[in-house]
């Protein structure tokens, strides 16, 4: 019996264990993104995990959408999915020494839930949303710069600025070149950048993303970095292209 103590014990000191919160935003596909993009791990909703977009997209092929991780420590993975988009994963952010926060922008193929979950040490999932609504067609229409055959000019081409912040922090605001193309415009296949890697100049690893398709046409990724007013960045599309840039002040 004693095994069997210590798990019920267990089990009630941690009640996220068991108990499924129900989503706050009410999303219909909440139960799919658990288990496809948490892995049916536990996770608890929590506003510890703060997300800003507009409620309203003026444009659904640009929707500015940016999070904010407070009081939770050893924060290992995050990531964002749009419920109802067709295709859901929108980036998965792993900030080793950053601070736990990033801006964006991304695809809407309509009106959905975004959920941003960040996982800490313990293994649990602390998950903040918002609800957009979208005109849609974001996801079906072909990138303008596949449109105009002006992609291949600019391909991987990098620019960044840093800046300091009035609490004497450094922000980075990266943007990449590439058509970031889904699949679903008729004739044009994937084409998207894949990783990316922010690292100090001696070469420490200070952040990984693991990015998809519905990120926004030449993504633009804005991270807070402390003191730090030198990187360089490392990355690759699903066709092989490299990305490598030195950036700074």
């Amino acid at each position: 019996m004693r095994p069997f103590l210590v798990f019920v014990l267990s089990s009630l000191l941690s009640p996220w264990v068991w108990a499924d919160e129900p989503d706050p935003l009410n999303s219909p596909q909440w139960e799919f993104v658990h288990q496809r993009f948490l892995k049916g791990e536990p996770y608890q909703f929590d506003g510890k995990v703060k997300v800003e977009a507009p409620p309203d997209a003026e444009d659904s092929l640009n929707v500015p959408v940016s999070f904010q991780v407070e009081g939770l420590d050893s924060v290992q993975e995050i990531v964002v999915v749009a419920d109802l988009n067709p295709l859901p994963q929108v980036l998965r952010f792993r900030p080793k020494v950053m601070r736990p926060n990033l801006g964006f922008r991304m695809k809407l193929q309509q009106g959905s839930p975004i959920h941003v979950a960040a996982k800490t040490a313990d293994g649990l999932w602390h998950v903040g949303g918002v609800w957009v609504n979208a005109a849609g067609g974001g996801c079906t229409l072909p990138s303008v710069g596949t449109s105009s055959g002006d992609w291949t000019k600019t391909l991987g081409k990098v620019s960044a600025n840093v800046w300091q912040r009035p609490d004497g922090s450094n922000r980075l605001r990266v943007r990449l070149m590439h058509p970031m193309d889904t699949g679903l415009a008729s004739g044009i296949p994937t084409f998207h950048i894949e990783n990316l890697k922010v690292l100090s100049q001696d070469d420490q690893v200070l952040a990984e993303l693991d990015l998809f398709e519905p990120l926004s046409e030449n993504p633009m990724l804005s991270f807070d970095v402390a003191k730090q007013t030198e990187f360089k960045l490392e990355g690759r599309d699903n066709n092989g292209n490299r990305i490598q840039a030195e950036v700074g002040r």
